[in-house]
This record gives C-alpha cells, structure tokens and sequence, in this order.
C-alpha cells in the first residue's frame, strides 16, 4: 500500500511545496485550504501527475470536528495515514499594544490550536498502526521571538513545546515527531515588506539568500521518511544560519 499524508494549508506556499515533493516521492496526499479553491485543485492535479492519489478539503484547522472529519475521510480513502504536516498559519504584524483579542485569538487557535486538532486527529489511527511522522511548521521567531510579532511568536513557540512533549510521549507507540523552525522563506507572508526590508533580512542571512519552499519541502521529506528513523522531538532550523 502507497504511503500518504495530511498537509494542512497545502494550496500554496510552503504546504504546496511539501505536498508536491511528498507526491513525487509516492505519497498519496490530502490537503486543507481555506479559501483558495483553485490553488487547491491545482496542486491536486500537479500531485496526480506522479501517479498518486491526491485529494483537497475546504476547511478551517480552527475547527476540532473538521479536522476528525479529515482524518477519518483520509484514512478511508487511502487506507492509512502515515505523516501529517501541520502547515497551515496565519501571521499579522503589530505593535503589542495595538493587537486585539481577535487577532489574537485567530492566531493563536489557527497556528497552534490547528496542531492540536490534526494531531489529535490521526493519532489513534498512527498509534494503532504502531508508526507515523508528525512535522509541525514552527518558526525561528518561536525560538527567540520577533518585535511586532508577539501572537505569531508565542503561537510558534507553543508548537515547539508541543512537539518536544509529544514526541515524548508517543515514542513508546513508534511514532515520531518533529518540527521544522523555518527562517525567512519567499512566501507570500513577504508581500508586505518593501525590497531594502528583503535585502536587509538577506544581509542578515550568512547564506546570503532567502529561503524557498522548497528547502522546507525537502526537509520535511526527510523528516518523514526511514532515513529520519531515529530523529524525534527535534527543531530543526531551516534559516541559512539566520539564528544559530
């Protein structure tokens, strides 16, 4: 049986990266989105172009009963869920003191909560399996925090936590999991900075380039395979040395 995975916020950016790259390697996929159904059914297509399965649902990683819904509908069609990628996030940049409790709220329940709710999701499945790979998107600013970004950091720091403990946990049950802590990565979440802000935060990088979604592809397609049989609870950051 083909292996398959869940990326969540899998139509674009970094998700779609993963997806694709877990596509070519034989994974079947399933992947969220929100709101971008084109997006969504592209990469789908992109996907099936390597021979796999591939499926989109519409929905919110907010949502504990949509991401069961997922899980279970998942498991039915491909038979067994071997990884999931908790991908999907949203940012916003702000003084402190300006950041309503909405935003707030939407942060943290979609970049942290989300993790929860998927996880939750396929663990049963995983641990009655005896394996499984979790990789949850972090971020180098949930290792040391970024002005102006207080909810994004804090949510990102608590996927941290949540990976350290539960790779302590469901170890035991041949399950591993990990996180990637990406650094400044050519998405969308950039549109806003101006180019001298780009250039900066390039000069800053002793890479001296931004990141693509396609080094947090591959990362995570390491994560997930038998050469990574031995890694769990780790952080890795995939920055250009941007935090060291």
């Amino acid at each position: 049986m083909a292996k398959s995975a869940i990326i969540t916020g899998g139509s674009r950016g970094i998700g779609a990266a993963v997806a694709l790259s877990l596509a070519k390697e034989g994974y079947s996929i399933a992947i969220t989105y929100k709101e971008r159904t084109a997006d969504a059914e592209s990469v789908v297509r992109s996907a099936k172009e390597y021979g796999v399965n591939a499926i989109a649902f519409r929905s919110d990683v907010k949502s504990f009963e949509s991401a069961h819904e997922i899980a279970d509908t998942a498991i039915k069609e491909f038979g067994q869920i071997d990884v999931l990628i908790n991908n999907a996030a949203v940012a916003s940049s702000s003084l402190f003191t300006d950041l309503s409790l909405e935003q707030w709220n939407e942060i943290i329940n979609t970049n942290l909560t989300g993790c929860y709710n998927f996880c939750h999701a396929v663990l049963p499945h995983m641990i009655r399996r005896h394996s499984g790979s979790i990789i949850n998107i972090s971020s180098m600013w949930g290792q040391v925090g970024a002005s102006c970004e207080v909810a994004y950091s804090a949510a990102k720091a608590g996927v941290i936590g949540l990976t350290k403990a539960l790779a302590k946990e469901v170890g035991l049950s041949g399950i591993r999991v990990n996180a990637i802590a990406p650094g400044v990565i050519k998405t969308e979440m950039l549109n806003e900075y101006t180019e001298d802000d780009l250039n900066a935060l390039k000069d800053e990088t002793p890479l001296y380039r931004l990141g693509t979604p396609q080094d947090i592809a591959d990362t995570a397609v390491f994560l997930a395979g038998e050469k990574a049989s031995f890694i769990t609870g780790q952080i890795i950051g995939v920055n250009g040395g941007f935090v060291i």
